[in-house]
């Protein structure tokens, strides 16, 4: 296989790039307004025109949470069907809309209600752009492309914590201003998308992908390939075990990240004495910068090291992160911003790189490109469901049992990945490339 940055046809290369950096700014510009409200809990529980107790907060993160469940389920179908474009063009859009609702009206029920929308906006971008990026590069490139693009959202967690705080502590001291500002991000990458973006190499006269690399493509298991098409590509994605069990281990990891994607600053700032509203948004930064590092570093693992198996590296990781975060709690207790920080960062490596790559490129594998859609959709939407519990249940109980529960869960998945070390997904004129799933593992999945 060619190197990842080889050129061998200049036209074909400046789209795959521009494909990447355009689908990478747009998911990136999800998470500030993604990230909005979690800025503006800080000044709104101060604000006394605002009554809003901390379990209604709660509840409004989960009213977005189950929102952004019921639309990865439902959007990465859609974009099988109907291509990335107009899915993620009415998704910026809507996310925008819903934003600026927020920072002009206030109410918690007005709140719950745009949060909602804002929930069904947000899930039209992973399954989408990770179907989009699919369409542009192979499964052999595919663990260390993704691990790079999935940098997008770290980076954009990364940033838009700080930035919605600054402006509107720093700037204006009006917690409004973190959604108005936020919202203005999204509305500029929305013009970059539809300038830029493409569904396909096919859409704009070029080849497949794997024609372009002279690679097998990757088969759903269907009978009788000619009725390959539509509904039954998608029926065969939601029939295929090693999806359904992504989806579950994807469930069990994703509450911790979201627990501290949304509560982060807010535990924070109960936490630790002595720190100010912008240091407390700022603090939980270092999870997402970590971020930044995870995804690319088990990406070039899994190509590298083990022949784009993606099974190996996440188990690994899963385990790793149930010593970081069953650790967490007992260090925030020593009031240390230094190694409050630390650990952060060293949860942010673990959790982001199989986070990553079964909700990406693992998913995108075993869906294969025409229903890498409808797979990262689903694996993501049952991610999405744990994600539920990650932003209500800080709202009701201590922040040291949720943490140990959270430990348990990526325990039980990096478990269930063990008996998959060598699995492969299927592809044609390649028989060899499928792995069987060991007999062990089998239970589990049916």
């Amino acid at each position: 296989m060619s190197s990842l940055f080889s050129v061998r046809n200049p036209r074909f290369e400046r789209w795959r790039w521009q494909i990447f950096a355009v689908t990478w700014l747009a998911y990136a510009s999800f998470y500030f307004t993604r990230k909005a409200f979690s800025v503006a809990k800080i000044g709104i529980e101060e604000d006394s025109t605002f009554d809003m107790t901390k379990e209604m907060m709660a509840n409004i993160d989960a009213s977005y949470l189950i929102a952004y469940a019921i639309g990865q389920f439902v959007w990465g179908m859609f974009a099988d069907r109907f291509g990335t474009r107009v899915i993620i063009l009415g998704g910026l859009v809507a996310s925008v809309v819903a934003t600026v609702i927020m920072g002009l009206f206030h109410g918690a029920m007005i709140f719950l209600i745009f949060m909602f929308i804002q929930g069904l906006a947000q899930s039209t971008g992973w399954s989408s752009l990770c179907k989009n990026v699919g369409n542009f590069f192979s499964r052999q490139e595919r663990g260390r492309v993704m691990g790079l693009w999935c940098t997008n959202y770290a980076f954009g967690g990364l940033v838009a914590t700080p930035f919605a705080g600054w402006v509107a502590y720093d700037l204006f001291n009006d917690w409004r201003m973190a959604f108005f500002a936020s919202a203005a991000v999204v509305a500029v990458v929305g013009v970059l998308i539809a300038l830029f973006q493409r569904n396909k190499p096919e859409d704009i006269g070029l080849s497949t992908i794997e024609e372009y690399h002279n690679e097998p493509a990757d088969e759903l298991d269907i009978s009788d390939p000619d009725e390959a098409q539509g509904w039954v590509e998608i029926k065969a994605v939601l029939s295929n075990k090693v999806v359904l069990l992504l989806g579950l281990i994807y469930f069990l990891l994703k509450p911790a990240r979201y627990a501290i994607l949304l509560w982060g600053p807010y535990i924070v700032y109960q936490e630790l004495t002595d720190v100010s509203k912008v240091e407390a948004a700022a603090i939980p930064a270092a999870f997402e910068f970590a971020g930044l590092f995870g995804p690319i570093i088990l990406g070039f693992m899994s190509d590298k090291l083990f022949k784009s198996k993606r099974m190996p590296v996440c188990a690994i990781s899963l385990l790793l992160l149930t010593c970081t975060l069953a650790a967490f709690i007992p260090i925030v207790h020593t009031g240390s911003i230094p190694l409050v920080v630390g650990m952060l960062f060293l949860i942010g490596i673990t959790l982001y790189g199989p986070d990553s790559m079964l909700s990406g490129s693992a998913a995108v594998d075993f869906g294969t490109r025409k229903g890498a859609g409808t797979a990262t959709g689903f694996v993501n939407g049952c991610g999405s469901i744990g994600a539920v519990f990650g932003g209500l249940l800080p709202g009701y109980f201590d922040s040291g049992s949720i943490f140990i529960g959270f430990a348990v869960c990526t325990f039980i998945g990096g478990l269930l990945l063990l008996p998959l070390w060598n699995l492969l997904p299927k592809s044609s004129g390649n028989d060899d490339a499928e792995v069987s799933i060991p007999a062990a593992a089998k239970p589990l999945m049916t």
